[in-house]
């Protein structure tokens, strides 16, 4: 309702022209719309984001763990567990508590003050002041402070990059629509609130403040968004509950078994809670931290700050990529491809940030000494010209890199000014008409800017001492029919019908290119002062320049490694869906039979009819926030796992929505990278592809030490629970289970999460949504092993107790066998397709150094008089010896035999 209400006040403050709105009546709409302020909703306290770390199933089986640990005497096993527990909570504290800095950085968009005129008197205001109906005053560097409908524009240009994610600014006018309407960057008679002027003046009459303008109505959607569980905390967390609830049943059995069988009451509960805190993998969720947190590391150096653990395996199994055109795919650099002149077409090489390259007619290299419209066209572009270009920021300083600038073609460039300006000083270099080569051939005496009615912009220059000439550049069309005559490659002609007709033939195919063209063309004048309205009359037509934002070379790499690894790449942009699809076409995002929609048409969708379209559309063009929300949302109800990338605050309520955000680190607003999961520190779409095979190697190494884990520890459950049933005495005592699982869920599976890549990584498809954690045989591969591991150990028991009768003895033998064949089960988890003997060992450093330091701290055990005490071992003789090899030996031996037999 309030919408509607200020839509019908706005009108006020125009009506009384400009004069504005009395302070009595600002002040009475103030009471009635509130302050023109982002409204951020309840606060969540940080005790109960900190309080909500500790409601995860897993950590209260842990926290209870903890208790029993100390109940036990194992203070060291309780404070590692509590150490765990705290290390996660913090981690999660974090994360969650940094999500609400994002309505923060959203508010900081809003402008401080506002200019306006109330009682027909020109002041400045607080922003958050003004109301529907005020009339505020723009100039160029002004932060929008409200959404606006403007009533004066002159010259008028914003920045609406934030909003449309497009870097080009936009030519207000008093029009209301662009001809395709609807979109936020068609709206020319509209500015919005957090866009800054970078050109001209204006008055605007308020039309919307606070959450009812476009900035407002994101804050609403970021807002409304709710975060979700990743897909390796859902499976962690269901694995959690089938392990704790299986373990707990079997360590329950145990001990029944032995107090019915005559065992002492307290050895029996003491056997049971020993092997339910060794049974619960309590290393799980730290070894997973710790996996996670060491991608982190390795994905920081290939440009890609992780914001959020759980995202680096989230992106391994993306099986979208929505990416935004402009900076991600291409490289947000305007650069000149194509120029109209002399009766032919060159193309332009190299890229927009240096004057390497050249021009090609068709593939033949060409010199523009030799062709003179070519080099006219570019240096009327050169001149007619107000961007400033210099050596890029980053490029040697000092004299040496001033000469280095002048002498070599590599030194990068950067502008400042209209990037189509910029694009074509930078061409005008290629041809050996840099800055400096153009001031010193020509003067320029007076210019005519460029202005929206008349589409073009003229300077006039001297050359030489008598030669005076009007250079002009502008819109095709405008351009053309003021010219008369034609310089072709055998010189000036008259410009008919026919020729213009062909020019203009050869613009509207540059066009369909999406390529931006100007024309352009001059006049020699008479003397210095001539009128300026005969200027832009009788002209002669030199040529055309079109220039484009070009692909990055790297993303067509990436795109190409992105199918292969089963990964759809969709663009997702406020451009011209002409534009758009030369793009994707060009990286090979679009190819015959793929779909293009439009913002458009997405308004006459609902989700159902864009579920049924959407896994056969490329490119989404003319885009605004709400639809990249519902194509994020629409694709996630499909089953994909949804990586959506962006930069302006457009794209944030979508950046949050998706499975995994990604940011842009560059050009990124504050507003997205606190919505992201990741944040890509150079912009790259290659980035986000190093990054998916970072995260796909992590989770595999987390599938391997989850292997590893379970596996040890069904063998220790199997040991004690089947020798409690063939009525045996205890085959490990607790504080020997303890140990083991100590000795081998430390190092040797932390060193798992080090292991390099499979080669095949980027060829296999995405895992499912619902893939389970267990899937592709793991599970079988799991129990296999587990119950190899204790029968081995549960073998080396009886047979030393049938050979020594000696219990201590024989549970000596049992704990080294146990931690032996764990050992040498923590290489065979290296591959899930391999066994033992075909794989790689020394790949992974650090896993054979923790093997060796696991293993001494075992010998120690035994050896060690003063900790033989503490674990009732023995020093073990040759034959006890090889029976703990030969049986160490044997599970390995027949696991390769069921892999072997297995595949």
């Amino acid at each position: 309702m309030r919408v509607s209400e200020a839509k019908a006040e706005n009108t006020t403050g125009s009506k009384k022209g400009h004069t504005g709105l009395s302070q009595k009546e600002a002040s009475r709409k103030h009471e009635k719309y509130g302050p023109n302020t982002i409204v951020q909703k309840k606060k969540v306290s940080p005790i109960k984001i900190l309080l909500d770390q500790f409601s995860d199933f897993m950590v209260i089986i842990l926290l209870a763990c903890t208790v029993i640990s100390t109940f036990m005497g194992e203070i060291t096993e309780s404070v590692t567990i509590i150490a765990i527990i705290a290390v996660n909570a913090v981690l999660g504290f974090v994360q969650e508590y940094k999500t609400e800095r994002t309505m923060e950085a959203l508010k900081s968009l809003a402008a401080p003050a506002a200019r306006v005129i109330r009682d027909g008197i020109l002041c400045s205001i607080p922003a958050e002041q003004l109301v529907p109906g005020d009339l505020t005053v723009l100039e160029a560097g002004d932060r929008v402070p409200a959404d606006a409908i403007l009533i004066e524009a002159n010259n008028l240009q914003v920045d609406e990059s934030l909003l449309t994610g497009e870097s080009h600014p936009v030519e207000k006018s008093l029009q209301e629509y662009g001809k395709e309407g609807g979109s936020t960057d068609k709206k020319l008679n509209k500015v919005f609130m957090g866009t800054i002027v970078i050109n001209g003046r204006a008055r605007a009459v308020v039309h919307s403040t606070g959450m009812l303008t476009e900035m407002g109505r994101i804050a609403d959607m970021i807002q409304g968004i709710e975060d979700e569980q990743t897909p390796l905390q859902k499976r962690l967390d269901h694995l959690g509950r089938y392990i704790v609830y299986g373990c707990l049943i079997i360590c329950f059995i145990v001990s029944v078994a032995g107090i019915l069988r005559g065992e002492a009451l307290f050895t029996m509960l003491l056997a049971g809670i020993s092997l339910a805190v060794a049974a619960v993998p309590e290393g799980l969720p730290a070894i997973v931290t710790i996996a996670l947190a060491l991608g982190v590391q390795r994905m920081l150096k290939r440009n890609a700050l992780i914001r959020k653990l759980p995202a680096v395996e989230t992106l391994g199994c993306a099986s979208v990529i929505c990416s935004d055109k402009t900076g991600t795919l291409t490289e947000n650099k305007m650069t000149v491809r194509k120029i109209y002149a002399g009766e032919s077409i060159l193309n332009v090489t190299g890229d927009g940030h240096s004057f390497e390259g050249g021009f090609a007619i068709g593939n033949k290299e060409v010199r523009l000494q030799k062709l003179y419209p070519a080099k006219l066209a570019l240096e009327i572009g050169g001149i007619c010209n107000n961007a400033k270009i210099s050596p890029a920021s980053d490029q040697d300083k000092g004299a040496l890199g001033k000469i280095k600038s002048v002498l070599t073609k590599h030194q990068r460039w950067e502008g400042s000014g209209d990037p189509t300006e910029t694009a074509i000083a930078i061409a005008a270099g290629k041809a050996g008409l840099s800055p400096e080569v153009l001031d010193r051939l020509y003067t320029r005496i007076d210019e005519l800017p460029f202005d929206s009615e008349r589409k073009c912009m003229t300077v006039v220059c001297t050359r030489g001492v008598r030669e005076v000439f009007a250079f002009t550049k502008g819109a095709p069309d405008v351009i053309i029919e003021k010219c008369n005559k034609i310089h072709t490659a055998n010189g000036i002609i008259e410009l008919n019908r026919v020729i213009k007709k062909s020019i203009m033939k050869i613009n509207d195919n540059m066009a369909g290119e999406a390529l931006r063209v100007l024309g352009v063309a001059y006049r020699q004048l008479d003397s210095k002062s001539c009128e300026k309205r005969q200027l832009e009359q009788d002209l002669i037509f030199v040529g055309l320049i079109g220039m484009i934002d070009p692909p990055r070379r790297e993303a067509v790499e990436a795109v190409r490694k992105c199918r292969m690894a089963g990964i759809k790449p969709v663009m997702i942009t406020g451009d011209h869906k002409v534009t758009a699809t030369a793009i994707a076409k060009e990286i090979d995002i679009y190819s015959e039979g793929d779909r293009v929609i439009t913002g458009d048409e997405l308004d006459r969708m609902d989700d159902e009819m864009l579920a049924r379209v959407a896994d056969d559309t490329a490119v989404y063009a003319r885009v605004s926030p709400k639809h990249k929300l519902m194509i994020v949302r629409v694709l996630k109800k499909l089953g994909h796992i949804v990586a959506m990338t962006g930069d302006g605050v457009n794209d944030a309520p979508a950046v949050k929505e998706a499975d995994i955000g990604v940011a842009m680190g560059v050009t990124g607003t504050d507003v997205t990278k606190e919505a992201s999961s990741i944040i890509l520190m150079d912009d790259n779409f290659a980035t986000i592809v190093a990054a998916i095979e970072e995260g796909r190697v992590i989770y595999n190494n987390i599938r391997k030490f989850i292997r590893y884990m379970l596996a040890c520890n069904i063998g220790e459950v199997l040991t004690m629970f089947l020798g409690m049933l063939m009525g045996l005495p205890l085959p490990l005592l607790p504080i020997q289970i303890l140990w083991v699982n100590l000795v081998t869920d430390g190092l040797p599976a932390i060193a798992l999460g080090l292991d390099p890549p499979e080669r095949d990584i980027m060829m296999r498809p995405p895992r499912g949504s619902k893939e389970n954690i267990f899937a592709h045989g793991l599970l079988s591969l799991i129990l296999f092993r587990g119950i190899l591991i204790g029968l081995s150990t549960l073998a080396v028991f009886t047979s030393v107790m049938h050979f020594k009768a000696d219990v201590d003895t024989a549970r000596t033998a049992a704990f080294l066998t146990l931690v032996i064949t764990q050992l040498i089960h923590v290489f065979e988890c290296k591959s899930e397709k391999k066994t033992i003997f075909e794989i790689p060992v020394f790949n992974n450093i650090p896993l054979v150094i923790s093997v060796v330091i696991s293993l001494a701290m075992i010998l120690g055990v035994i050896y060690i008089p003063a900790l033989q005490g503490i674990f009732n071992t023995v020093p073990l003789e040759a034959g006890e010896w090889l029976m703990v090899a030969g049986f160490s030996l044997l599970a390995p031996i027949a696991s390769g035999f069921f892999s072997i037999n297995g595949k």
